[in-house]
């Protein structure tokens, strides 16, 4: 059995590895925990100026690794040159930068007699399953946190990103960080529990489908592991009433675009309020059918192919099947006539409760625009969904849409922008859109033992 590289554009085979044993893997564990034990008595400076390096190395490295993303999953070269790369260095210098004071003694007021405090200490080997949409940036943000904070990790990087997976390993390497302290292994999804079982490791990450963190969750809840979950979302945009139209097409174009709709984040339901649906509707149309499907390594690109081809269908298939209960299809719904994973940007309107799509994830090019007829009703419907992940308000009044922000069920809300990704900024969900939170000061206390130290 091997895990391979598809290069979605071509539809060719690229490289092909094979799975190791579970005897490999077992070998790996001791080296990860052995790791950790060392790794655990530096500091925090000789820990940041290690990932500090990791942080120059990204930029430096930024076209080559850019074109493994490109070449795996199809992302379009620019888009990993001026942004992935770039926010994983940000991300790197952000904990180096701030890693100690996070994690610092906390004193505790009132207590009887004496001092206490709270101590961040670290847990030990922690296990992480990255999805593919954003190779490098998914795996960097699980990494840095962590080795800051004194563990060790592992991590099974989804399985059409080979080559992205090494270069992170020797990425780390390159920085000069300890042998052993960031391992990758080449497995398959059924080895996870043989991972998670093992007493060595003290935590369980995964940023995935809803079944894989359902399956990874139960085997974690099995062994008593403390597991942070980032499972996908069904995200509304709003268009208030007051709304400048052109520039939330713009942002809408963006929001949904962007990594070709792959992303957990991405707007995915347009909800526009009834009297600018109509010009709205008709500009964002014309925005998305304007785009242009090439060779993603070229720069005037306007879109890139999906990760494969069998992504592809299963989104065909959902567009079907939405049309036959009765969805109105306003744009797209095709496979572009050229080699590789191709899906013409879609949009779907006329969607009711009773359609399988209603609270289904749309990973990829494709938007559902609903029409209401006020505030409450765009809340009620923002909220009707067993999703909870990110959100988009557009207003020109920025206190209404923040009053609309703060009745949205989801992890996050952002206000005339689009959702996006800081290092600074706190990333997960609520409901089936998971739990725990990456990124910010609350992705680090994630996998730290928080201890009671009391003195008298």
């Amino acid at each position: 059995m091997t895990i391979r590289t598809l290069n979605p554009y071509t539809n060719q085979i690229e490289k092909s590895f094979p799975i190791i044993d579970n005897t490999q893997v077992e070998q790996t564990l001791g080296h990860a925990h052995h790791a950790h034990l060392q790794w655990q008595g530096t500091s925090y400076a000789e820990r940041a100026a290690l990932l500090m390096k990791v942080a120059d190395i990204l930029e430096t490295k930024s076209d080559e690794y850019a074109k493994l993303m490109t070449t795996e999953m199809g992302k379009l070269h620019r888009e990993g040159v001026a942004l992935e790369l770039p926010l994983c260095a940000q991300i790197c210098r952000y904990y180096a930068t701030n890693a100690e004071r996070f994690l610092a003694p906390e004193p505790i007021e009132g207590v009887s007699a004496g001092s206490a405090f709270i101590e961040s200490r670290p847990l030990g080997v922690i296990y992480g399953v990255m999805p593919w949409n954003f190779p490098f940036y998914q795996v960097i943000r699980f990494i840095a946190p962590n080795i800051m904070a004194g563990n060790s990790v592992v991590f099974k990087h989804a399985s059409n990103v080979p080559q992205c997976a090494q270069a992170i390993t020797q990425l780390f390497e390159q920085a000069g960080l300890p042998n052993h302290l960031v391992n990758h292994l080449f497995i398959a999804s059924s080895q996870s529990e043989l991972i998670i079982a093992d007493n060595r490791v003290q935590g369980v990450s995964l940023t995935g489908s809803e079944k894989a963190g359902s399956n990874v969750a139960a085997l974690a809840g099995k062994h008593l592991k403390k597991v942070v979950m980032e499972l996908g979302g069904n995200d509304p945009f709003i268009v208030l009433a007051d709304a400048d139209i052109d520039k939330a097409v713009e942002l809408a174009a963006i929001a949904k675009m962007f990594n070709s709709g792959q992303v957990c984040i991405s707007a995915k339901r347009f909800i526009v309020d009834d009297s600018v649906y109509d010009i709205f509707i008709d500009k964002f149309a014309s925005a998305l059918a304007s785009l242009k499907a090439g060779d993603p390594m070229l720069d005037e690109t306007g879109y890139a192919p999906l990760v494969n081809i069998s992504e592809r269908d299963q989104l065909l298939l959902q567009i079907q099947t939405a049309v036959s209960q009765g969805a109105q299809l306003i744009v797209g719904g095709e496979a572009e006539a050229l080699e590789g994973a191709w899906l013409k940007p879609t949009i779907l309107a006329g969607i009711t409760p009773e359609m399988d799509v209603f609270d289904q994830e749309l990973f990829g090019p494709i938007a559902v625009v609903y029409r209401v007829n006020s505030e409450q009703e765009a809340i009620e419907l923002a909220n009707n969904s067993s999703y909870g992940l990110s959100s988009a308000v557009i207003s020109q009044d920025a206190a209404r849409a923040h009053h609309v922000a703060n009745q949205l069920h989801c992890g996050a809300s952002f206000i005339n922008t689009f959702s996006m990704s800081e290092a600074c900024l706190p990333f997960g969900g609520i409901k089936n859109s998971g739990f725990g939170r990456e990124l910010g000061r609350l992705g680090i206390d994630e996998f730290v033992n928080k201890k009671l130290v009391r003195t008298l």
